[in-house]
């Protein structure tokens, strides 16, 4: 049996997650290294056979393009990494994007997004809007309808995409189909030491990191300012979200406080909670059974919002 066809039980998987959270996102660990350790450590998982990985640039974003062997034309995610806008890349979340495009029979587009520190907000939000623009305005190849177009992030990335949906509802510009957000980091200013068990429970991710990773991305600005944390704007006027995070991720608290906010504010929510994962379990599809689940329901969401 392959490695990637294990199942691993939830407690099993706090214990591989570990060296994550002690070795790689620590603020005692420069970004560079943080950087080259974390591309080596998701982005070894052997892709399933018949994956394709194009480069392509978008609107000057360089970006990757997963597909599937039997992927259908016209449906296309754009999914933005994690790693608390500090580190991460493309490479760290293939698995899930092939995975993905093999169930959902879409392309999945990976943009690498500027990183702070050397790029505090706004570069990540410029690019994720040039990333949007050239998919629906006809610059990148293959570009497609709104309809056919959901916009995706974990963690990190999950913030981004919900900062870039509200960025485009305010310029009066066209919204993807949908949004699924996963483990979204979704509010900068919280206290994660707030709740002490949830912080022990976590493997992943330390308050010291998300501070480090929240003062390298806002630079100057105020991370009260919604386009740094999205779950502090308007909710209303949003298309379709899913949102996904396990019970003993330390940002769950911001999975649960914008489903409520959305909800209140007209926007059709799909929340699912997944009892003892932790931080971004989503991304070990075929590791964990709670991922392939994770992976399947938003396939379904793929093909429930697309046209």
């Amino acid at each position: 049996m392959r490695l990637t066809e294990l199942r691993l039980p939830p407690p099993a998987a706090r214990l591989t997650a570990r060296p994550l959270g002690r070795h790689v996102l620590t603020p005692a660990v420069p970004w560079d290294v943080q950087r080259r350790r974390l591309d080596k450590i998701m982005g070894s998982s052997p892709l399933p056979r018949g994956t394709s990985i194009e480069p392509t640039t978008l609107n000057g974003v360089p970006a990757e393009v997963v597909t599937a062997r039997d992927a259908r034309p016209g449906v296309t995610v754009a999914h933005f990494h994690g790693g608390g806008y500090c580190v991460g890349s493309a490479r760290i979340v293939r698995l899930w994007a092939a995975r993905l495009s093999g169930r959902a029979r879409c392309r999945v587009v990976l943009p690498d997004y500027r990183l702070a520190p050397e790029h505090p907000h706004p570069a990540a939000l410029d690019d994720a809007r040039q990333v949007l623009a050239a998919l629906l305005g006809g610059a990148a190849p293959a570009s497609a309808a709104a309809g056919s177009v959901v916009v995706s992030g974990d963690s990190a990335g999950g913030g981004l995409a919900l900062a870039l949906l509200q960025a485009a509802r305010d310029a009066g510009q066209p919204l993807p189909a949908g949004a699924m957000l996963l483990s979204p980091w979704l509010d900068l200013t919280a206290d994660r030491r707030a709740v002490p068990d949830l912080v022990r429970r976590d493997t992943v991710l330390s308050p010291d990191w998300l501070a480090a990773c929240a003062a390298a991305y806002t630079g100057p600005a105020d991370p009260a300012d919604p386009a740094i944390s999205p779950l502090l704007a308007d909710l209303a006027g949003l298309p379709p979200l899913l949102v996904q995070s396990g019970s003993d991720d330390l940002l769950a608290p911001d999975a649960g406080r914008l489903t409520a906010a959305a909800s209140a504010a007209g926007t059709d929510v799909t929340y699912t909670r997944w009892p003892g994962l932790g931080h971004d379990f989503v991304l070990q599809p075929g590791v964990l059974a709670a991922a392939d689940s994770a992976l399947a329901q938003a396939a379904w969401f793929v093909a429930e919002v697309t046209t």
